[in-house]
């Protein structure tokens, strides 16, 4: 299926223009072992009510990246694919898009910027959609994937006006998309005040992952203000959580009348 030009940008205006909530699979290439099994295994996923998929990780991954995009693509439909990239090796043109994101929430200029001004020429080449993302690790200080590879100290939970200033900084920055992650495996995720505290200074769209293992959390994102949210390690561990998820965003949705 060929681009829609700026396709997933809008999919996520349109979710915080009419208060639709939107519901991502992410996709960890580390565990991707097999084309043929991985296929087999998640043919359902084009059937689903899956908004989106993202595909990502560590910076680890990077000899598969590409084939784990062609596998996602043959599996996913109507879907977009969506590259959440751990450093500049994570580059598929098969993608739909890429979150093209700055860890504003570190110091770390490698994460700032570095990484940004290698891949930004392929990017260009490989005519994908890239949306420009605040990216922010939020918790209380556990040592996540995430804060292990880039060597930053997360936002704490506990201050949401660090939090709220941080989103200002990436509004005045010029940044169109704001993504909070508590980390992959998180035992906490990114808490209700933190998500209210920076919707309350941006009027883009928020996505919020990490942690998000039970149905009270996921209720708890949406009601505080995300409009994506991103789901992994949790699928992983038990796939019929998807299925629940995806019931509650369907009846939180039709309650909005937004359908």
């Amino acid at each position: 299926m060929p681009k829609s030009k700026n396709r997933v940008g809008k999919i996520l205006k349109d979710y915080h223009k009419t208060g639709r909530k939107g519901l991502a699979w992410l996709v960890d290439p580390d565990k991707f072992k097999n084309a043929a099994l991985f296929e087999e295994e998640h043919a359902w996923v084009k059937d689903s009510d899956l908004d989106l998929i993202f595909v990502g990780g560590s910076q680890l991954s990077r000899d598969n990246f590409k084939e784990v995009v062609i596998s996602l693509k043959k599996i996913s439909g109507e879907i977009p694919v969506v590259i959440f990239p751990g450093s500049q090796m994570q580059l598929a043109e098969e993608a739909d898009a890429i979150l093209f994101l700055s860890l504003i929430s570190g110091r770390n200029p490698e994460y700032l910027i570095g990484h940004q001004v290698l891949a930004a020429p392929i990017v260009r080449k490989m005519k994908l959609e890239a949306l420009p993302t605040a990216y922010m690790l939020v918790n209380e200080g556990e040592i996540t994937s995430v804060q292990y590879v880039s060597q930053t100290i997360p936002l704490p939970n506990s201050k949401p006006n660090l939090a709220r200033a941080t989103a200002l900084a990436g509004l005045y920055l010029g940044m169109k998309f704001f993504y909070m992650d508590a980390g992959s495996g998180a035992k906490s995720p990114v808490s209700a005040e933190v998500i209210a505290s920076v919707k309350s200074v941006t009027n883009n769209p928020i996505i919020v992952g990490g942690g998000l293992d039970s149905l009270a959390k996921v209720k708890t994102a949406y009601e505080n203000g995300a409009d994506l949210l991103v789901i992994g390690n949790a699928i992983e561990k038990n796939p019929s959580f998807l299925a629940e998820v995806l019931e509650y965003k369907m009846l939180l949705n039709i309650s909005l009348n937004v359908n």
